[in-house]
């Protein structure tokens, strides 16, 4: 895999809470000149992100009940309605992960589907941030499950903001369960070229990342 082909794969990711527009800014040109998939970046950034990728075919991805996942229902779909209707084309959102260890499936569902129904009519993807680190193995399996019913395009490990990110047999299990009808994103510590192709040989579809030059120029060297 070369860089070129190592980029598409990835979302150029900055979550950071104290983000300003400068930094918006050097994100978005980091994307231009590395040829990257997408930029991730918070809902308030998105106007942001849209201006400074004008004229170029750059997806923007948000985030929406980030990073807990506990918001009330109605908020994550509003989030995802305004940040699509900002510029954004895909909407990252973290699964109500409470409801999930309560074995609430129906919650988790609904929640999911409400937001995918939402932004879906309007041209945007939903990927569904599970947090790998906080659950088992059967709530991994069952959390794909309730995403891929609810309509979601992907499965993502994690927000980066947890006790841990991706690991490569979260990405094989989460593979396992969708099949070839979602993608799987891993997202969270993948620091180098070669953890990145470790997580695309195990199934991920994308790679979201903070470090994604870095990623690249290890894989030039």
């Amino acid at each position: 895999m070369n860089a070129e082909e190592l980029a598409k794969y990835i979302d150029h990711t900055n979550l950071k809470a104290y983000v300003s527009r400068e930094e918006i800014k050097k994100l978005c040109d980091e994307a231009k000149e590395y040829g990257f998939y997408a930029v991730c970046v918070n809902p308030y950034r998105v106007k942001d992100a849209k201006e400074f990728l004008e004229g170029t075919d750059i997806k923007i991805a948000s985030v929406v009940g980030f990073p807990l996942g506990a918001t009330f229902t109605e908020t994550k779909v509003q989030e995802a309605i305004m940040a699509v209707r900002n510029g954004a084309d895909e909407i990252d959102m973290v699964m109500n992960i409470g409801a999930m260890k309560d074995g609430d499936y129906e919650v988790v569902e609904k929640d999911i589907r409400e937001v995918v129904e939402a932004v879906h009519p309007m041209g945007a993807k939903v990927k569904v941030i599970i947090e790998t680190c906080y659950l088992s193995d059967e709530e991994k399996v069952k959390a794909c499950e309730l995403a891929k019913k609810a309509g979601a395009d992907f499965v993502k490990t994690s927000t980066g903001f947890g006790s841990a990110g991706a690991k490569v047999e979260d990405v094989k299990l989460m593979r396992s369960v969708v099949g070839n009808d979602m993608g799987v994103k891993a997202a969270g510590g993948i620091h180098n070229a070669k953890e990145a192709i470790a997580m695309i040989e195990a199934g991920a579809t994308r790679i979201g990342a903070s470090r994604s030059v870095q990623i690249i120029e290890t894989l030039e060297k």
